[in-house]
């Protein structure tokens, strides 16, 4: 039998021995550390940490006892931790408007088995993009949404997500402002793409304000959606150089390609446990051959 991966992501004040401690701990537990990878903020003082340790069979504990044998330890060192098992995929809702280009991407990637999740459905406030999500075979729900309605439509996708059990809610390209009750119900579990390179032109249009500019450099932004408008803690960004023969639609074009790329690293960090969020930053830890 293929030994279980477990994965920690660990943060705490830094401390002298605390990778010491941490390593310790699981090899008295009985597990093997896979891969370990930590960052120290030292103008903060903050410790990050992602471990991912092997069990077998000759590891009896339960996840219940291996929890509550580490937060014995976390209280000890005021370590914030979570932890993933890796035997369940998890469950995402994409949310969309009228654009398809991030769309077509993510189905794509998840039909080619490149985005390691269950896509369970597209939810969108237009009916215009069903014919993509039907085209891959995934549930499309429309649930339209104006200024008076949008606290009933809010409820309505919170039951729909919580009834289906959704860990990730991916914003590709979802043009509604999200209420802070919505927001504030799955907290560093909505992954929003915004056209822009933040700080940089945050709002609506930003290819027409980069292009009134004369920018020489356009971007896109992931980060995880927050109270304050597209000003979440940044997981992934990219850029691309354009030049003052750019216009409106030159830049869109351009950086339609740079949104795909950069929502769908974002989800895949988001997916494979790299991320540890603190405070509005995002500590997003490399891949180290999975």
């Amino acid at each position: 039998m293929k030994p279980q991966i477990v994965t920690f992501l660990i943060k705490c004040p830094d401390q002298k021995g605390i990778i010491a401690k941490l390593t310790h701990f699981f090899y008295q537990e009985g597990f093997n550390i896979v891969s370990s990878q930590q960052y120290t903020n030292e103008e903060e003082q903050r410790f990050f940490m992602r471990l991912r340790v092997a069990s077998d069979d000759s590891v009896l504990l339960s996840k219940d006892q291996l929890e509550e044998r580490f937060a014995r330890l976390a209280e000890a060192y005021k370590i914030t931790w979570k932890v993933d098992y890796g035997r369940k995929k998890q469950k995402v809702a994409i949310m969309v408007s009228h654009t398809s280009h991030n769309l077509y991407d993510l189905l794509h990637r998840h039909k080619e088995n490149k985005l390691l999740c269950d896509v369970k459905m597209v939810v969108s406030n237009h009916e215009k993009l069903k014919p993509i999500a039907d085209m891959f075979g995934i549930p499309f729900h429309y649930l339209p949404v104006s200024k008076e309605t949008r606290k009933e439509q809010e409820a309505d996708l919170i039951e729909l997500f919580d009834s289906n059990n959704i860990d990730l809610i991916v914003m590709a390209r979802y043009m509604q402002i999200l209420t802070n009750d919505f927001i504030n119900h799955y907290p560093s579990r909505i992954i929003n793409i915004h056209h822009s390179f933040l700080p940089a032109f945050q709002g609506a249009n930003p290819y027409r304000r980069a292009y009134e500019r004369g920018v020489k450099l356009i971007g896109a932004t992931a980060h995880y959606a927050t109270e304050e408008l597209d000003e979440g803690p940044i997981i992934e960004q990219g850029v691309e150089r354009v030049t003052h023969e750019s216009t409106p639609t030159s830049l869109k074009k351009v950086g339609a390609d740079i949104e795909t790329m950069v929502l769908a690293r974002a989800v895949s960090c988001h997916l494979n446990n790299q991320i540890i969020v603190d405070g509005n930053k995002a500590i997003v830890f490399p891949m180290t051959g999975e």
